[in-house]
């Protein structure tokens, strides 16, 4: 008898990855920024980085090693006004915006240490839920073999180091990657109305991330992920730190038979620490006057997805996701002769849950798109307690009612292809936003100004409709969206009264009153654009958001009917040009970013601004180079915000950054 040979062994390739993208994206506009370009960009802060597509803002233009945390939400297409997220931000499936604040932690992320970033403009809460109102933004981990290092110094005694290590076991895979940083920073209110209190503002931050793949059988495979994170900042006064560890465990199993599917389970804890000073109106004197001593909160949610087989040209997809918020704010205030004399606590509980479902027909040229989605919203376990720490009966002791309510969603979008390289898009939709916690619950005070919070705040709800072309021929891809948004019920920080006086919520107030508030609607129309073009050893970029936002107020907030919301410029540009050949690499960016207004009243105007940006490396060997990094380099200055008594901060001056980097992948 012949010996029979065994079968070879069944070849098992890991990813790392999601499930491939559905066909129903093609009807929606999406910015991809791959590895290649985060890694050589002017800047390593992801958020300066996501600045030069259009239509996307962060609530201020400070970046994130100079602005305070919780300026650090992220929008699109002039859906601002808010600190807050209006965008979903995502990493590996995980949502990133703090569970107590729905700001965005942006030290947590090293661009060097990720594949890609997908910016998809427009609502996306049916596949996503509630935070996807203005769009998602995608993070991809990096999950290739071998290593790779850098270190560069930089201005104002500035340092940063990144290793990343990916390699084999088997048929399993293990990632790491770390970065850290720090700076004495640069002083950030301008030289005309700085005052003797204004120093620099340094800061350290640093984050470690891991993953490790494994396949569970030839069509299913398990990813955990872990991220931890710490950032210490200064502004720039005594009384003024800040510091946010973060925590971050996940793990998702995707399944890639004739029925793909997917199922996500992850945990999050964050601790916040800030202090807020108070400077005389000379800036000669500061004091502080309150410090949130710990704001812990956490995030515990799941989503899961299933894809049949496609049938007669049909994709369809079903799926669910929730998630739990916890927190609270620990807050020291009413300071005297240099010590506090109350406490408060204010914190609460959130809940969504949802459902949806979508299908694609695709025939030919034409692709239509169509899904719906349902969600049930609980806010629960609110509080405000404010007691003297001398003792004695508390001054608040509020205990607010349970809440809740339930939300329809849907979208639908069409493609159809002129030709191979043209292709015609639009698309309807409506999405949703989950007051936070710290919207809810927590009032706040910054300089002379305060701001009550808001309990009963309604979940904020968009409606939008759009309409693209998409041009792909050879080297050229160029794409142009028309877009039309309203955003009812939007938060907003409303300015109710002013100073010196006792207002409800707050107390003593010297500067402006304001109270958190639904106003009626924030009405936007525009046009984005983008285009890249491809020249032999060239890459020439662009992309453009011209916007027309206006409020729709009554009662309260009827003082701020037709004006523009806070913080959201009208027209926006980023352009450059990069040369490569042979590993050499030189290349020039442009941004400019126009007028917008500092406050709700539209009284106080940040002037617009333009700066340059470049990136330069040469090869010493195949896996080592040299490479200089430089920000503002023409040193203008971009005006951040304008306090109330006329201070001028200010945005990254000119930093240059030079380094080496080894790399074996």
């Amino acid at each position: 008898m012949l010996d029979v040979p065994p079968p070879p062994p069944e070849i098992i390739v890991v990813t790392g990855r999601a499930l491939s993208d559905p066909i129903s994206s093609r009807a929606f506009q999406t910015h991809v920024i791959d590895s290649g370009e985060l890694r050589d960009a002017p800047s390593q802060q992801l958020d300066e980085i996501l600045k030069r597509v259009a239509g996307l803002q962060l609530f201020r233009r400070s970046d994130s090693t100079s602005g305070h945390p919780t300026s650090q939400g992220v929008t699109l297409r002039a859906l601002g006004g808010n600190a807050s997220s209006r965008a979903l931000l995502i990493l590996d499936g995980v949502p990133q915006a703090d569970p107590f604040g729905g700001w965005v932690n942006w030290p947590a992320y090293d661009p060097a240490g990720l594949e890609s970033v997908s910016v998809t403009r427009g609502g996306g809460s049916v596949p996503y839920g509630s935070g996807a109102l203005a769009g998602v933004i995608e993070m991809r981990s990096l999950t290739a073999e071998g290593v790779a290092a850098s270190l560069e110094g930089g201005s104002r005694q500035s340092v940063r180091g990144h290793v990343y290590a990916g390699a084999a076991f088997g048929q399993s895979q293990f990632t790491l990657d770390t970065q850290a940083s720090r700076s004495d920073g640069f002083v950030p209110i301008t030289s005309s109305t700085r005052g003797t209190v204004d120093r620099q503002a340094p800061y350290q931050e640093g984050s470690i991330r891991s993953r490790w793949i494994t396949p569970l059988s030839g069509t299913i495979e398990a990813q955990v992920g872990a991220l931890a994170f710490v950032d210490r900042r200064d502004r720039g006064t005594d009384f003024s730190g800040n510091r946010t560890r973060g925590l971050d465990t996940s793990l998702r199993l995707v399944g890639r038979g004739d029925w793909q599917w997917s199922a996500l389970a992850y945990a999050q804890w964050r601790n916040f620490r800030s202090s807020f000073a108070s400077v005389t109106q000379n800036r000669t004197t500061v004091s502080r006057a309150s410090l949130q001593d710990s704001v812990p909160s956490s995030g515990f949610g799941f989503s899961a997805e299933i894809r049949p087989p496609r049938s007669g040209g049909v994709d369809f997809r079903t799926g669910s996701d929730g998630r739990i918020t916890t927190g609270e704010s620990r807050e020291l205030y009413a300071y005297v002769a240099g010590q506090p004399t109350r406490r408060r606590i204010a914190g609460g509980r959130t809940e969504t849950i949802g459902l949806f479902g979508e299908a694609s027909y695709e025939r030919g040229r034409l692709l239509l798109t169509a899904g719906g989605r349902i969600d049930r919203w609980t806010v629960e376990n609110g509080s405000l307690l404010e007691r003297p720490l001398a003792g004695g009966p508390p001054t608040r002791d509020d205990h607010f009612p349970r809440r809740s309510g339930t939300l329809p969603t849907a979208r639908a979008g069409i493609q159809y292809k002129l030709s191979g390289d043209v292709a015609l898009r639009a698309a309807a939709y409506r999405g949703w936003r989950m007051p936070t916690l710290n919207e809810l619950f927590r009032p706040f005070r910054a300089g002379t100004d305060a701001t009550a919070a808001n309990p009963r705040l309604k979940p904020e709800k968009v409606a939008g409709a759009e309409v693209g072309i998409d041009v792909s021929e050879g080297p050229l891809t160029f794409a142009m969206t028309a877009f039309a948004n309203r955003l009812d019920d939007a938060i907003a920080n409303v300015t109710l009264g002013r100073g010196p006086g006792t207002f409800p919520g707050v107390g003593f107030v010297a500067g402006d009153y304001r109270k958190r508030q639904n106003v009626r609607a924030i009405q936007v129309t525009g046009v984005e654009a983008s285009g890249r073009a491809r020249l032999g050893p060239w890459t020439l970029h662009a992309d453009v958001s011209l916007t027309d936002a206006e409020v729709d107020a009554t009662a309260a907030a009827s003082s701020l009917d037709g004006l523009r919301p806070a913080q959201t410029p009208k027209f926006a540009l980023s352009a450059g040009a990069e040369w490569s050949k042979n590993g050499r690499t030189v290349s020039l960016q442009v941004r400019h970013v126009g007028a917008q207004f500092e406050d709700d009243q539209n009284q106080r105007k940040l002037r617009s601004a333009t700066t340059f940006d470049a990136f330069g490396s040469l090869p010493l060997s195949p896996t080592v180079e040299v490479f200089a990094r430089g920000q503002n380099l023409l040193d203008k200055t971009v005006q951040a915000g304008i306090g109330g008594d006329g201070s001028i901060e200010r945005a990254t001056p000119r930093t240059v950054w030079i380094g080496i980097r080894y790399r074996d992948r």
